[in-house]
């Protein structure tokens, strides 16, 4: 059952969603050659804390961690580290946490140095679909349209779609409905409703779409080795469009990027 909050129970979601913007934006200028993923774990669990908020994974289904951290083939669920990043990574950094009991997710891939120019369009591409779904998640659509969205932009560059990762509801819990595929068919799915809280998040691979774990029980890396790229934002449908919750400008600021991306979905 789509659980359907309130404005005001929106804007508590909304700051907590802001944390994990902070926090992403903090590690952002830290993501350099030599850095090891466990230092920056650790700085992330410091300032959400610092932030008066929880850190959403650290011990969510017995996760050790802070952050998920995905160089590379690994596509999500990377337990943090101590191999430092090299040159030509690239590195997907997945953060969640707790304020005014509600949860905040969403995550961003970054090159760290130097990266080939087809892992660049690689980041490009996934990360325009994520928008190319947000714009879908309005009412009188339904999930398989945010999904179809995502597949289509995507799979016209000849990525793969990793199926078994989907996104998700979010609320008081991490995962609540509905499911979010990033691939799907017009018109299927659950409707969706004013009030609703998503988080959207295409996982896509340069190769195959297929994937396997690690013995770990959480890393899973693609399984031709190919890189795989991950961005995520939270979003509500407010007055019957979809609203962002998060923001990716704090990574920008501290990258010195220039980007007018989340301006249709502010109100």
């Amino acid at each position: 059952m789509i659980i359907a909050k309130t404005k005001e129970e929106i804007e508590l979601m909304r700051e907590s969603a802001l944390v994990v913007s902070k926090t992403l934006g903090m590690l952002a200028s830290e993501v350099k050659p030599g850095v090891t993923t466990l230092y920056l774990d650790k700085l992330a669990e410091e300032f959400i804390r610092e932030e008066g908020a929880i850190p959403g994974f650290l011990g969510l289904y017995d996760f050790p961690n802070t952050l998920c951290m995905s160089p590379n083939a690994q596509v999500v669920h990377g337990i943090p580290n101590n191999t430092p990043l090299v040159e030509g990574d690239i590195i997907s950094i997945d953060c969640g946490a707790i304020k005014n009991d509600y949860y905040g997710d969403h995550a961003y891939t970054f090159p760290v140095g130097e990266v080939p120019i087809e892992v660049t369009k690689l980041l490009t591409v996934t990360k325009e679909s994520l928008y190319a779904g947000i714009r879908e998640l309005k009412i009188g659509n339904r999930v398989g349209d945010v999904g179809y969205a995502i597949q289509q932009y995507t799979e016209a560059h000849g990525y793969g779609v990793v199926r078994e990762l989907v996104g998700h509801g979010l609320g008081r819990k991490m995962h609540e409905d509905p499911e979010m595929p990033n691939y799907g068919r017009r018109g299927r799915g659950k409707k969706f409703i004013e009030g609703m809280v998503v988080a959207i998040e295409p996982m896509i691979n340069m190769g195959t779409k297929n994937i396997k774990q690690l013995r770990d029980g959480w890393t899973i890396l693609t399984r031709d080795g190919k890189p795989s790229a991950h961005f995520e934002h939270d979003v509500a449908i407010v007055n019957g469009k979809p609203e962002l919750l998060s923001t990716f400008q704090y990574i920008y600021d501290a990258l010195g990027i220039k980007s007018d991306e989340e301006a249709e979905f502010r109100s």
